[in-house]
């Protein structure tokens, strides 16, 4: 399949079953098309990004005993998953004349992606709350409407909102546990190990791309946009083991663990 058709049908599909359905063939890149920006992806009515604070805000882990609040959890994820997947398709319409080896590692990253929105859906209607039974919320979306190079991008996304995933994936894995729910967390546990890929193909394309003369470190944030810095690629815990196994400099991971001091604990390892 095409890039272009795959990116064009998860951003202008009101389907969501079209968005999130997996592409078994290969993916090429024959035809990358003019630049296209999209202000807003399609999706369906249930689905539309509400106002700002219309949506409910994730509930507090101390009340996950409550089967309602973990389906919540589980809503607010795969809507964050969701808005991932399509960001990654806006990137390979806004940028068709990127390096194709990098494409077409976005259009995989993309599957994952489907696949998590899936699996949180999934959870969360076992939970008794289907999809788009709550207001849904734009955050990520409307952040990487600044990204104005693929650099912009992997210093947003991979390396702060998927770098923040490396914590969070395992704090929500851990609340899901001590509530009682080892089928929650072990989809928590699935997706860290795939942020960790995720993070890592974001350092790599950081690496290819930035220039020589430039630290990693000096790169990331001289790309990140406001209100994104590095201290929001952090969790409340910072895990130094996933961030290891996704490839990070030991520089790297210093700056990230300095720049969380006094906000953030820190841990040597990643369980």
């Amino acid at each position: 399949m095409e890039l272009r058709a795959f990116a064009e049908r998860v951003l202008l599909s009101d389907s969501l079953d079209l968005k999130l359905e997996r592409v078994r063939d290969e993916f090429t890149d024959d035809s990358p098309g003019a630049e296209l920006r999209l202000q807003e992806p399609v999706r369906p009515a249930e689905l539309k990004f509400a106002p700002r604070r219309a949506a409910p805000a994730m509930p507090h882990p101390d009340t996950f005993t409550d089967p309602r609040r973990r389906a919540i959890a589980h809503h607010i994820m795969a809507n964050h998953e969701l808005q991932a997947l399509e960001v990654m398709a806006w990137v390979l319409l806004a940028f068709p004349q990127a390096p194709r080896e990098f494409r077409l590692g976005v259009a995989h990253v993309m599957q994952d992606e489907q696949r998590h929105t899936l699996m949180h859906m999934e959870r969360s209607a076992a939970l008794g709350l289907k999809f788009g039974e709550l207001p849904v919320n734009c955050y990520i979306w409307k952040k990487a409407l600044s990204f104005q190079s693929v650099l912009e991008y992997l210093a947003g996304l991979p390396l702060t909102f998927e770098g923040r995933n490396l914590d969070h994936t395992l704090e929500f894995e851990e609340y899901f546990l001590k509530a009682g729910d080892p089928k929650s967390a072990a989809i928590m546990k699935a997706i860290h190990r795939d942020e960790i890929s995720h993070v890592a193909f974001g350092l790599e394309w950081l690496r290819k791309l930035k220039p020589q003369d430039q630290s990693e470190w000096d790169a990331y944030v001289a790309h990140l946009h406001y209100p994104l810095r590095p201290d929001k690629s952090i969790g409340d815990v910072f895990h130094l083991e996933p961030r290891l196994a996704a490839g990070m400099s030991q520089e790297f991971v210093e700056r990230l663990r300095h720049g969380s001091a006094g906000s953030h604990d820190c841990v040597d390892g990643a369980e």
